[in-house]
């Protein structure tokens, strides 16, 4: 920050909400010349009272998991100095808006700041994992980059040493966290985007697929108006339905997407994506046919 804006920060503390705000010339520094109990009161626009209200519902979201104590309490200190006129707007949108995600993915708090305090102090991490429909742990070293919410569940970004390659860890898979004394360096910023351009969630795969999915018009009314992905183009259809066409570098998320649409999604291509689902939907008609069969 440089001095002038410092500068024009005290100016208007001072002119606009006039605190009592003296330079003192021994010192060589600015003070109070007398207690201030609080700042004065945030005036907010009806936008951003919309806004706030937004954010305060979204942290309800968390309700009985172990993060939330934590985000009330913040959220109390950041809404301590709102006037009376905006409590009471956020008191009476509680019955125009709501927020009901769908199973939001818990982390436990210590394992959570274990995992943001070597990120934040590029400090390398030990832990155990246990791999997606799995039984058995392994054993990780690992140099944390980032921590992100994606499709419902908290995710660790790490790079292995060893396979020199960036790996991803589902936080409530994710055990005995130690933090060790052994620093890394980040040579290139990480970018969440960036690594997941050519994904539709968090797996990252190595080649280049031209996907093309035919929606009917109830299975359209469930993909139009949402951003599935950053690559996404919709073409409609003259009676309801649509056309979604991505570019994804693997097609392991595709495939369960597709499938959560029953009847109401058909993959036109690739043929591989076509085939992947044709085996698992046999795979489903086998376990709900006559005498299993």
């Amino acid at each position: 920050m440089s001095v002038r804006t410092i500068k024009r920060d005290i100016e208007f503390m001072r002119d606009r909400l006039q605190l009592p705000i003296k330079f003192d010339v021994g010192r060589n520094g600015f003070f109070y010349t007398e207690p201030v109990p609080h700042f004065p009161r945030v005036p907010l626009t009806e936008k951003e009272i919309v806004g706030l209200f937004v954010a305060q519902k979204t942290i309800a979201q968390y309700q009985g998991t172990s993060l939330q104590p934590v985000l009330d309490g913040a959220f109390r200190k950041m809404t301590a100095q709102l006037d009376d006129g905006v409590r009471f707007s956020l008191g009476n949108l509680d019955e125009v808006l709501s927020v009901r995600p769908l199973a939001p993915g818990d982390a436990e708090l210590e394992t959570f700041e274990i995992l943001t305090r070597a990120v934040r102090e590029r400090r390398a991490v030990r832990f155990t994992y246990r791999k997606h429909g799995e039984v058995n742990k392994l054993r990780k070293h690992m140099h944390p980059y980032h921590v992100a919410y994606v499709n419902n569940q908290w995710t660790l970004f790490a790079f292995d040493p060893k396979k020199k390659d960036m790996r991803k860890f589902v936080l409530f898979r994710l055990s005995e966290p130690e933090l060790t004394e052994e620093r890394f360096t980040v040579f290139e910023k990480f970018d969440l985007n960036k690594e997941l351009s050519g994904s539709l969630g968090v797996f990252k795969g190595t080649e280049d697929y031209e996907v093309l999915i035919d929606f009917d018009a109830w299975g359209a009314d469930d993909v139009r108006g949402r951003r599935w992905h950053r690559s996404q183009e919709l073409t409609d259809h003259p009676r309801g339905g649509l056309t979604l066409k991505l570019r994804l570098n693997s097609l392991e998320e595709v495939e369960r997407w597709v499938l959560g649409f029953g009847s109401h999604a058909t993959v036109v291509q690739p043929q591989e994506l076509r085939n992947r689902v044709e085996k698992a939907a046999r795979v489903i008609c086998g376990k709900y046919g006559k005498n299993g069969e």
